[in-house]
């Protein structure tokens, strides 16, 4: 505990030292940036539009939605909900800053507002191991996140050219990535048995949902009824 309160830096050997221990992850990410620029593809939009998407947006889970529900005509009604759905996806982004801010919070404010430009599932899980176990500079996020947005924009291209003229790209396993991404993602932040009632919770219930209800919506209430659970069962000290 004593460490956590080390006060924080922003170096560049702190952000080549995050780039360096997020280059395991990166594999994944690759794979999973090639699906969305093959899905991308599928969907009609070229690859100037598929690697700005990613580029700007760089938010994979909620691209790979709004892929799903992308059309050539839209009306008011489609554009609102899938907003909403997004809007809805990327809302844990609220609640993973708000877990940086003992750290980040100790910067510049151009310094920690800029930092949180680069924030993703595989940095942000990254430097809060870093953070717990007593790390200080900030620049290992940073580092972490940008080798994440340059190998996600990479990619997306990438996937675009190879898988664009793949007829259906769920007949290779492509729609296989994301959740073997996000899998290898969550082992790393195993604590113990607790965290099987929490994860088994949003697994069970959004597969339920999906049953169910229309549309993307049970990743919501997975995430809801996960968070709840998860909470409850928390270990106390």
């Amino acid at each position: 505990m004593t460490a956590a309160k080390a006060p924080t830096t922003l170096t560049w050997s702190g952000a080549l030292q995050g780039a360096r221990e997020t280059i395991p992850f990166m594999p994944g990410l690759a794979a999973f940036g090639m699906a969305f620029g093959a899905a991308a593809g599928q969907k009609g939009l070229t690859l100037a539009e598929a690697a700005l998407s990613s580029g700007l947006v760089f938010a994979g889970l909620a691209q790979m939605v709004a892929l799903e529900g992308w059309t050539r005509s839209w009306t008011f009604s489609s554009l609102l909900a899938l907003g909403l759905l997004t809007f809805t996806i990327n809302l844990r982004h609220v609640l993973m800053a708000a877990s940086l801010r003992p750290w980040l919070g100790q910067l510049p404010a151009w310094q920690s507002y800029g930092s949180l430009l680069l924030l993703a599932d595989n940095n942000w899980a990254a430097a809060m191991r870093y953070r717990a176990e007593g790390g200080a500079d900030a620049g290992y996020f940073v580092g972490a996140g940008a080798i994440t947005w340059v190998l996600w924009v990479v990619s997306t291209a990438a996937g675009h050219l190879v898988g664009g003229g793949v007829p259906d790209p769920k007949a290779i396993g492509i729609d296989l990535v994301v959740p073997a991404f996000f899998i290898a993602m969550l082992l790393p932040n195993w604590r113990g048995r607790r965290e099987a009632v929490g994860w088994g919770t949003a697994a069970a219930t959004s597969l339920v949902a999906s049953y169910v209800l229309p549309g993307w919506w049970f990743i919501a209430v997975g995430a809801v009824a996960g968070a709840l659970v998860g909470g409850f069962t928390d270990e106390r000290n």
